[in-house]
């Protein structure tokens, strides 16, 4: 169930010392939809602190260059039918009413992991990067725990074993050193370059050595048709104890350290980019994606938030409004919103990426 609300009647409800039992993914209302209608309507919105809020706040605003930027953060996700606003807000293009539609829809079946989603995106955005990925694996990690994630692991049918064709001990991710430019590649085709832990472990070392000389710049890509398709699915819910999980993603994090050499890395998209592909590429300090990129953050559909530093990376670039959008709608952006987003900086024709590949 959904709550419209005038932002009046929004700011009447967060007055009420109870009004999570109104308000809330627990109480079966995890979306409110309010109508900031003109100027005056925008106006009341403005100073409201929506931090501890349990539920997504959607602001629809009619007319978004009347809504005043102190209002700005008593929202979620902020959507509008004018395709000519600007950042922060999200201008569909079928239509605010069939984008409401869909986060409706996601947040019906993952209301917990949804709402988690726009707590920790409200909360990590006052962070460092660092503490900002404590408190996403924290959350993650929490989550892993929770019954909408366990829903889908159920409904998921695990494989035994990798495909024939790939070598367990097959190497992860190549690393080649060009003068002073460090070659980092994602080397799992066959699997669209879903980073399993070995891959994870593997591109973890790699950054770190990329860390430790300063005098390196980065270059980062994938082998074979996709970029990268995200984290192993087979891996997600395996690991017996999530609190190690969360120490472990800490102490092996291509995210903390991608974070490092940001400044100094390139990363080159193409295919499929979803979840750890544009979570941990975004820090990057240039991003460049070929024409027929396909960007997503699929993971609140798996009962999870993203675990791989996108509620850090993404809004650093994008704003916590366009990430919770990409996320809550279970959006797909394609590389010409992503480069007017400011999610890559540069569009190259469809290519392999440039420089030798060997192995």
């Amino acid at each position: 169930m959904n709550l419209s609300l005038d932002p009046a009647a929004f700011r009447d409800l967060l007055a009420d010392p109870d009004f999570a039992e109104n308000l809330s993914a627990a109480a079966g209302n995890p979306l409110a939809i309010v109508d900031a209608g003109d100027a005056a309507a925008g106006s009341m919105l403005a100073g409201l602190d929506i931090t501890a809020v349990p539920a997504v706040v959607v602001v629809v605003a009619r007319d978004p260059r009347a809504l005043p930027p102190a209002a700005f953060d008593a929202a979620d996700l902020i959507l509008t039918d004018d395709l000519t606003a600007g950042t922060p807000f999200v201008a569909p293009a079928d239509g605010v009413a069939a984008a409401i539609g869909r986060i409706g829809s996601v947040l019906h079946a993952n209301p917990v992991a949804g709402t988690s989603l726009a707590m920790l995106l409200r909360c990590s955005a006052g962070l460092g990067v660092p503490a900002a990925l404590v408190a996403e694996s924290a959350t993650y990690s929490a989550l892993q725990e929770g019954r909408e994630f366990w829903r889908w692991r159920a409904e998921r049918p695990v494989r035994k074993a990798e495909p024939p064709t790939e070598d367990r001990h097959q190497e992860r991710v190549l690393v080649e050193r060009a003068g002073d430019e460090v070659r980092i590649t994602l080397a799992r085709p066959g699997r669209r370059n879903a980073i399993d832990w070995r891959m994870r472990d593997a591109l973890a070392a790699a950054l770190a050595m990329a860390a430790a000389d300063q005098r390196c710049t980065v270059v980062l890509r994938g082998l074979g048709p996709d970029f990268c398709a995200g984290g192993d699915l087979d891996e997600f819910g395996t690991r017996p104890d999530p609190a190690i999980a969360h120490l472990t993603r800490l102490t092996r994090s291509p995210a903390r350290l991608m974070h490092v050499v940001g400044r100094r890395a390139t990363a080159y998209l193409h295919g499929s980019c979803l979840g750890a592909g544009i979570e941990l590429s975004a820090f990057a300090g240039r991003v460049v994606a070929a024409e027929s990129t396909r960007i997503g953050v699929p993971e609140i559909q798996l009962g999870l938030v993203p675990g791989a530093g996108g509620t850090v990376s993404l809004p650093r670039r994008i704003g916590r409004w366009r990430t919770a959008y990409l996320a809550l709608a279970g959006h797909v952006a394609g590389a010409d919103e992503a480069l007017r987003w400011g999610l890559v900086d540069a569009l190259v024709p469809d290519a392999a990426p440039p420089g030798p590949v060997t192995r």
